[in-house]
């Protein structure tokens, strides 16, 4: 098993956590290695009728337990009421620990789940990120089948375990969540959900693309976001008013790029030239989004665009710095690249510091007047030491 970020910390933890995360990042197999004395897979038909019947079966299957160690309850947000059960057992004197897994908050919020307040600790696992693989990542792999442990690593079958995942996952389970009639409607934004990965949405053109109301496309949106499949980037928000406009349009990326090229039929051949650019910067957000929530920054995430043109990809703002990321995915940079960031440190003042990077495919580090260029990877153990 590759060594996750969250692994230590919830290895050296005696409070009960959720993990929440999309199917297939591995949160069965972290909590399966904590070495779990009980396991109620609600995944599985049996469990899951068993437990839908009865949820009050659990205690008392935790009152017989004979091995130590916590309870591991897989996918529970099939079976909401159990945690309700899993609250009443900590309450108790000498309560095990226990490890809950679930891949949808929406199923969880839409029935009204006790979320444990107090007694459980909140967790997200994310696919593979590039500081858990280190020295082993391969970018070009990583860009075209994306990072869920069983594609990335399983050279023989993992292009037919993402289509399988694009196809059964997202188009069937979350349509049939989404609780829609218009199949032929969800399955065309999804597609142009795939398609607009990366860029400043536009509601109405969307709607009129698609021949979807806007409101339902909205909708769409937030049931991805829901079940933990897009990252949403809302625009960045200046505290001070300026003259120049800046964009109030959010961008979405899917939360794994594999899953988003499965989505467009480009899994299967390494990207091509015109394609790798934007790929790079849709993986290197996610692997910052990551990075903020395994190490529990709170970081408050964004992307900064103004209405006369200067962008920046990515804009972090931690507690006492505003950091602008501009993503090239080739080998060299130059001084027009640092426009946005320019942009960025006018629009930010002086209420708060910025700090300007370039991340790009190269491999030295260099200096554009105050604009620092980096390697990915030198970048994200430098951010990771950020507060």
């Amino acid at each position: 098993m590759v060594d996750r970020l969250i692994f230590r910390r919830l290895a050296a933890s005696r409070k009960s956590a959720l993990i929440l995360g999309p199917r297939q990042t591995g949160k069965s197999t972290l909590c399966r290695s904590l070495h779990p004395g009980l396991v109620v897979n609600l995944a599985d038909e049996g469990e899951y009728l068993r437990y839908a019947k009865d949820p009050g079966l659990l205690g008392r299957v935790v009152a017989a337990m004979e091995r130590k160690g916590p309870v591991f309850v897989d996918e529970v947000q099939r079976v909401p009421a159990v945690l309700n059960v899993v609250q009443a057992i900590l309450d108790r004197p000498g309560a095990p620990r226990f490890l809950l897994a679930g891949s949808s908050a929406r199923k969880l919020k839409a029935r009204g789940a006790n979320l444990l307040p107090g007694r459980v600790i909140l967790e997200h696992l994310d696919p593979l990120s590039a500081l858990e693989l280190g020295g082993a990542l391969r970018l070009e792999r990583a860009l075209q089948v994306g990072m869920l442990p069983g594609v990335y690593l399983d050279e023989a079958e993992g292009h037919d375990v993402l289509a399988t995942y694009a196809e059964t996952y997202l188009r069937e389970e979350v349509r049939a969540e989404a609780l829609t009639r218009d199949l032929g409607g969800y399955a065309r934004f999804l597609d142009t959900a795939a398609l607009e990965s990366g860029r400043w949405v536009n509601y109405s053109k969307l709607s009129s693309d698609t021949e979807i109301p806007k409101e339902t496309v909205r909708r769409y949106y937030g049931l991805l976001e829901d079940t933990l499949l897009i990252l949403r980037l809302p625009p960045f928000k200046p505290r001070l008013k300026l003259g120049r406009r800046v964009t109030q349009r959010d961008r979405f990326v899917f939360f794994d790029i594999g899953v988003r090229n499965a989505l467009l039929g480009l899994h299967r051949h390494p990207l091509g030239p015109d394609q790798v650019g934007s790929a790079f910067e849709q993986w290197m957000i996610c692997q910052v989004a990551c990075l903020n929530r395994a190490l529990r920054k709170d970081w408050l995430l964004s992307s900064y665009r103004t209405d006369g043109g200067a962008e920046v990809d990515l804009v972090v703002e931690t507690g006492r710095t505003v950091i602008g990321v501009e993503v090239k995915a080739g080998r060299s940079v130059r001084p027009p690249d640092c426009r946005g960031l320019e942009s960025l440190a006018e629009t930010v003042g002086r209420y708060k510091r910025t700090a300007k990077y370039i991340v790009y495919g190269g491999a030295e580090r260099q200096s554009l007047g105050d604009v620092k260029v980096m390697p990915f990877l030198h970048f994200l153990r430098h951010l990771a030491q950020e507060d």
